[in-house]
């Protein structure tokens, strides 16, 4: 009907139009929407997702990850187009998959190792080609892999598991310094106390002040949320990311002052093999030249803001049952003694409750990879250098579980094949620390189990406290002021104190 009604035999073109409008620019017109349309065709992707639209598109997705954060904007896609769908973050190509057959595909082969985000934000926060966490030069973090496969293995495990308990044990004793002034306890201060003690001890064994790098450690993650896909422009107004930039030097700072005086105490002291830790194999590595000092600084920084789920505490004080079938198997596993690696298979519902924890309150939603080559998941194509995000969160509760939509042991009661059920990765760049993760949950978990009993404020329970799904990493993720009420258990033993 077009071709007919173009035909200029049949038809005078410019009487389709006013007598005032240039006959030049008819064809124009013409071939301007001719043009839209072949583009918007072209664009028009077989993968499920918002239209291009002439870049407009683009614009739109982009937007709404910096206005809904990153968590939340995947979900609105995933929930609006499919489990696989095509956005645009920062003009670039972008898939959102929580389907688990995708995600297990990407997962698994090393063309999608490399990481993606901001270059000028990762560059502020000291991540971009350098420590692990969010290192996108493939090369270099094959480099730096083995350090952390190396520190978070083998005898590392086993001195784990007392560090922990004796870490949990002291900072239950000093309460005081994270309670409010109202007498609750800031859950997630003591948790990053804990964790920053148990990971000093291990891997760095330098004195610090615990209160003055927690809140660093808050500050930095601040400033790593904010800035892991902000557009080029942000970052040219200085006054918009002077905070950001100041409390990622900050950490920074404070890291480099401990790795200093590492570095004077291995100089002075007679025998080596007794302080070889972590950040002890970095330095040698830096002094043979193998690594820089920002490399060095920027993986003992990231092994020590690195922790266990944060979450766990309010889950238990949100189902007292549970609480209850833990500590019946803690009892019965260990009676009066404090927990040790021959416990770890044992504590099953234990076990259970931080699958179950991480599955329905994940610490981590999403993972962010790019494509290295040309692919094809699940029949659709995928082009190199194409983002990927696998928006996990959703997947744990959309296939197997039989309880999806409810936290609640049963969905573990089974075995959970690996496909359905990934909280650290899997494949050539899962979570390195994986492991010693379940041994410092476990322990820690245990620890303040046989100590104290947990309860939310009053109407502050798991409902009411809004969780942050802006950032995408394993560390922990800033949440909220987490206030909880802690009371000591009358049956501990003598030797457990209060």
């Amino acid at each position: 009907m077009m071709l007919e009604t173009l035909n200029p035999t049949h038809y005078n073109i410019t009487s389709l139009v006013p007598d005032t409008m240039p006959v030049a620019t008819v064809p124009i017109l013409i071939l301007m929407c001719f043009l839209f349309l072949i583009w918007n065709h072209e664009e028009t992707s077989s993968i499920p997702g918002p239209g291009y639209c002439m870049g407009i598109g683009p614009l739109i997705s982009h937007g709404r990850f910096l206005w809904m954060g990153v968590g939340n904007a995947c979900n609105y896609y995933n929930k609006t187009y499919g489990e696989f769908v095509r956005v645009w973050i920062s003009g670039e190509e972008t898939f959102i998959i929580s389907k688990s057959s995708s995600v297990f595909h990407v997962m698994k082969h090393w063309h999608y190792v490399s990481r993606f985000g901001s270059k000028l934000g990762l560059q502020r926060i000291g991540m971009y080609e350098n420590g692990i966490i969010f290192n996108n030069n493939p090369a270099h973090w094959k480099e730096i892999r083995p350090f952390f496969t190396k520190a978070l293995s083998g005898p590392g495990l086993v001195r784990m598991i007392a560090i922990c308990v004796e870490s949990t044990i002291y900072h239950l004793d000093k309460l005081e310094e994270v309670t409010t002034e109202a007498g609750n306890i800031n859950v997630l201060n003591l948790m990053r106390r804990i964790m920053l003690d148990t990971s000093n001890k291990l891997f760095l064994g330098i004195p610090l002040d615990e209160s003055a790098i927690v809140l660093k450690i808050q500050n930095y993650f601040d400033a790593w949320q904010a800035l892991l896909l902000k557009p080029d422009i942000f970052f040219k107004i200085s006054w918009l990311c002077k905070k950001y930039e100041e409390a990622a030097k900050d950490l920074k700072g404070a890291m480099e002052t401990l790795i200093e005086q590492k570095r004077q105490m291995l100089s002075t002291v007679e025998k080596l093999d007794e302080h070889m830790d972590f950040a002890s194999q970095l330095i040698f590595a830096q002094n043979r030249g193998d690594l820089t000092a920002d490399n060095v600084n920027q993986c003992v920084l990231e092994m020590m803001i690195a922790a266990p789920d944060t979450l766990s505490v309010i889950l238990i004080a949100e189902h007292p049952t549970v609480e209850e079938e833990m500590m019946r198997e803690i009892e019965a596993v260990m009676g009066d003694r404090d927990i040790q690696s021959d416990d770890m298979p044992n504590l099953k519902i234990v076990e259970n409750f931080i699958y179950e924890s991480m599955r329905y309150q994940p610490v981590v939603d999403l993972i962010m990879r790019k494509a290295l080559q040309d692919d094809v998941i699940d029949g659709y194509p995928v082009k190199k250098g194409t983002n990927i995000i696998l928006n996990i969160g959703r997947m744990h509760k959309l296939e197997f579980f039989p309880k999806p939509n409810e936290f609640s042991l049963e969905n573990f009661e089974k075995n959970v094949p690996s496909r359905y059920f990934q909280p650290f990765g899997f494949g050539p760049r899962g979570c390195v620390g994986k492991f010693i993760a379940m041994v410092m949950m476990k322990a820690i978990l245990v620890t303040l189990l046989r100590r104290c009993r947990v309860r939310t404020m009053k109407g502050r329970g798991l409902n009411n406290i809004q969780k942050n799904n802006d950032l995408s990493m394993h560390p922990i993720e800033t949440q909220p002021l987490l206030e909880m009420i802690f009371t000591p258990r009358r049956n501990t033993n003598k030797n457990q104190g209060d």
